[in-house]
């Protein structure tokens, strides 16, 4: 069976999410670094694709994102 890719998991979020602003503030990289990466563009000869540390901390930033959103939510 076909291993599902990030992008595939993320695609019911991908148009929610501001990845600049995720990027820079959890990965400290630019916006082009995590689109190559969900989108396993070829660079450097390769597909850049995500290291089990980065998928951990793409996940601790989804989750933060979520409470914050949760936090905020409960607010209203």
């Amino acid at each position: 069976m076909a291993e599902v890719t990030v992008k595939e998991k993320l695609r019911d979020i991908l148009a929610e999410i501001n990845y600049g602003q995720l990027c820079m503030q959890y990965f400290h990289k630019s916006p082009t670094w995590l689109y190559n990466k969900i989108n396993r563009n070829i660079v450097n000869g390769k597909p850049s694709d995500f290291s089990q540390e980065e998928l951990a901390m793409l996940k601790e930033a989804l989750c933060n994102l979520s409470d914050r959103i949760k936090r905020v939510a409960d607010t209203l």
